[in-house]
C-alpha cells in the first residue's frame, strides 16, 4: 500500500530506506538548501527514484543558504576533516534542517492523502545532530500527528541502528553504493577525509562491501 512520502537526499542511508520501503512510497522529496554537496546527492536521488518508478520532486530552500550558519553552506574549504563523531563536526550542523524538511514533507503528505513521512537518520547521527535523535523524532511525529487532519506521522526505522547496519541491509537489497553520495565537500570525487567520507569507508568495510567509491585520497 502506497501510504508514505520519503525524504531522500541521495546518500547511503536514504537510498537504502528508499529500496527498503519502496512498496510503501508514493512520493520522494529531495531538498536543495544550497549545501556544497546538494547537486551531487540529488542527481543520485533522482536516478534511484526513476529506477524504482517512484515520483521524485526537488524543493528549493534557498533561504537556508542565505540566513543559516553552517560549514555545509560555506564551501568545501570550510568542511572539517576527521572522524564523524569528533567535536569539530558540529560545524556541519544546519540548524533545525530536519525540522524544516519534515514540516514541509508532512504538509505534502496531507495534501496527497498520505499518512507517513519517512526519514533515514541513524544511531551514529545522535552525537552531532540534535534533529536526528529519538527524542526529536518522537516530538516531531507528535507535532505532525496533532497538526494534520489525517494524523501524519514520522517513520524513522533506522534511528537506533548504525550506518554499518544500514550498509548490511543495502547489501541484502543489492544496492550499488557507488551510486550514492556522502562527501560534504561536494567535489568531483569524494574527498576521503571529511567525517562523512570516513564514516562511509568504515560502514562499507565493516559490512563486508567492496568500496568502489572514487576518492581523491
Amino acid at each position: 500500500m502506497k501510504d508514505s512520502v520519503i525524504i531522500v537526499s541521495g546518500g547511503m542511508d536514504s537510498v537504502t530506506l528508499l529500496y527498503d520501503m519502496k512498496d510503501r512510497i508514493a512520493l520522494a522529496i529531495s531538498f536543495d538548501y544550497g549545501s556544497n554537496h546538494n547537486a551531487k546527492e540529488i542527481a543520485f536521488a533522482k536516478l534511484h527514484c526513476e529506477r524504482l518508478g517512484i515520483k521524485h520532486i526537488v524543493i528549493g530552500l534557498g533561504f537556508m543558504h542565505q540566513y543559516f550558519k553552517s560549514s555545509l553552506l560555506e564551501g568545501a574549504d570550510a568542511i572539517p576533516e576527521g572522524h564523524y563523531a569528533s567535536e569539530n563536526m558540529k560545524s556541519t550542523v544546519v540548524p533545525f534542517r530536519n525540522g524544516i524538511m519534515l514540516s514541509i514533507a508532512a504538509g505534502i503528505a496531507e495534501s496527497n492523502d498520505l499518512k507517513y513521512v519517512m526519514m533515514a537518520n541513524h544511531g551514529g547521527d545522535h552525537t552531532i545532530y540534535p534533529d536526528c535523535r529519538p527524542e526529536f523524532v518522537k516530538a516531531m511525529s507528535d507535532a505532525t500527528k496533532f497538526g494534520t487532519y489525517p494524523g501524519v506521522q514520522i517513520l524513522a526505522p533506522y534511528t537506533d541502528i548504525t550506518k554499518t547496519d544500514i550498509a548490511r541491509r543495502g547489501k541484502q537489497l543489492g544496492i550499488d553504493y557507488a551510486e550514492t553520495w556522502s562527501c560534504y565537500k561536494g567535489g568531483e570525487k569524494h574527498c576521503g577525509k571529511c567525517g562523512t567520507c570516513v564514516e562511509r569507508k568504515e560502514a562499507l568495510r565493516d559490512a563486508g562491501i567492496e568500496d568502489t567509491t572514487e576518492y581523491e585520497a
